[in-house]
């Protein structure tokens, strides 16, 4: 794939470690590429008015103003009809007049932190897709309309995604149930009987249908270790 035909992605975060790790994870994307990374307000405009993104992964908690500013201004200031920048929101704050504002101005998607990395990549991967069938030509019929809004949309609460078991989901589920506090995945494994890599990728799902909640320790230094919890 050419890179004039990558999806371009802004990556604002006021936490600097947050910011890396989703620039990290949106370059191991085939069909996006990083064009810069803003940890303000005020820089983030800057920075979508000199790129010009397709995709804006945008925090609302920034230190100069809210995140719901920057799209307010883009959008009354748009003059090129043929370019719009769509954002992915990914933030903390969980107010429900906030969220009501973002899906208002446009956002394609809003990812409440803190969530497994594989969240995002999976929003992302829709994103793609849905993009590339609105780019398509031609009449659209009601199916091609319904798939189009579903490739937007979360996966349905409780479906599993390709490659898990229900066995294994409600072991994993029943080992998480039954910690006391905060569990790594290594945890889980060694209790459930499982690989490390298998008992992330259940836990991950865990915490999208909303039955896990994960908290990112930061050390001093490399990647931050994810503590699970189940959620009553």
């Amino acid at each position: 794939m050419s890179r004039a035909s990558l999806i371009r992605v802004l990556v604002v975060d006021d936490d600097v470690r947050v910011a890396r790790n989703h620039q990290e994870l949106v370059e191991t994307l085939p069909t996006f590429t990083v064009v810069g990374v803003a940890h303000s307000a005020a820089e983030a405009l800057t920075q979508i008015r000199g790129h010009r993104p397709d995709l804006v992964l945008l925090d609302l908690h920034l230190p100069d103003a809210s995140g719901l500013s920057v799209v307010r201004a883009l959008r009354s200031a748009e003059e090129d009809p043929g370019h719009r920048t769509d954002f992915l929101m990914i933030t903390a704050v969980r107010d429900i007049a906030q969220v009501r504002s973002a899906l208002h101005g446009g956002a394609v998607h809003y990812l409440l932190k803190p969530f497994p990395l594989s969240a995002l990549r999976d929003q992302l991967e829709r994103y793609a897709v849905a993009r590339d069938r609105m780019s398509a030509e031609g009449e659209a019929t009601q199916q091609d309309v319904d798939r189009l809004f579903g490739l937007l949309r979360p996966p349905a609460a409780g479906s599993l995604p390709k490659g898990l078991t229900k066995a294994t989901a409600e072991l994993v589920a029943g080992v998480l149930r039954a910690a006391d506090g905060e569990v790594s995945a290594s945890d889980v494994a060694d209790r459930a009987g499982v690989s490390r890599v298998t008992a992330r990728r259940y836990l991950e799902h865990l915490c999208a249908d909303g039955r896990a909640g994960l908290r990112l320790r930061y050390g001093s230094a490399g990647r931050p270790e994810h503590l699970y919890r189940w959620v009553p």
